[in-house]
């Protein structure tokens, strides 16, 4: 098979950059045959960082499975907005493959973390992550819903947390909806319900001072910011995306 005829079968197949991902798929050097599996998997649509086994993120690279939300690049912007203050400790609330928590503490080598999710498969992957980073020895990685098994008092706390509203997970890509772990896209009706979560517990476990940077969608930033407010925090700001969209919420725990 040319490599025009690659690109043409993924194209058909309603990939966004089919060249771009044949490329990616030739420069994993892997051989024919896994190269002509991994082509057929992406016909179907599953996510190149799961056909590589890893994504890029910030300046790691992370294991990426199903279990795990595929780390965009659009979540840096709440990596670059977190290291603008120092911070030596951290909790990262449905921490996935780890890329937030484990790119913060990459670049912090004073600073501790605690990374949570529900899932047991999740935290393995997160902590694969974390060991082939050198960053095992400065992380802890529970098995969590939310606030339930954490303790403790944090300078940061952060989360990338679902926020698609339940009936637009079916106008989803299929690369999103049918590869990607519901648990970690599917906010409830509102899409923000993760949130409520969160914030119910942020003044307990924000030390006086400390920030909370929340990724959101692109629309919520008025009403997530109304919640913020109400249960007390302030210095309420929002961060943009590379393409100029409401991208991360910040606030911070008035001493």
């Amino acid at each position: 098979m040319t490599r025009a005829d690659a690109i043409r079968l993924l194209r058909d197949a309603g990939v966004a950059d089919p060249a771009r991902d044949v490329r990616l798929l030739e420069e994993a050097g892997r051989g024919e045959a896994w190269f002509n599996e991994a082509l057929d998997q992406r016909r179907a649509r599953r996510p190149m960082a799961q056909i590589l086994g890893h994504r890029d993120f910030w300046r790691y690279r992370f294991k990426v499975t199903a279990d795990v939300l595929d780390p965009r690049p659009e979540t840096e912007t709440l990596v670059e907005a977190a290291l603008k203050h120092p911070f030596v400790s951290v909790l990262d609330l449905g921490t996935g493959s780890g890329a937030i928590l484990l790119s913060l503490l990459g670049e912090r080598p004073e600073a501790r973390g605690v990374g949570t999710d529900i899932s047991e498969r999740a935290i393995l992957v997160a902590g694969e992550n974390a060991a082939a980073l050198g960053l095992a020895d400065r992380v802890i990685l529970p098995l969590s819903d939310w606030w339930e098994d954490v303790g403790g008092r944090y300078d940061l706390i952060v989360s990338n947390p679902p926020y698609i509203r339940s009936t637009d997970i079916s106008a989803l890509s299929p690369d999103v909806r049918e590869f990607e772990p519901q648990v970690a896209l599917d906010g409830g009706p509102d899409g923000l319900e993760a949130y409520d979560r969160i914030i119910e517990g942020l003044s307990d476990h924000l030390l006086p001072g400390g920030r909370v940077l929340l990724e959101i969608g692109p629309d919520q930033a008025a009403e997530v910011s109304s919640r913020l407010a109400a249960a007390g925090l302030a210095q309420i700001k929002i961060h943009l995306d590379l393409d100029g969209r409401d991208r991360v919420l910040e606030a911070q725990l008035v001493p």
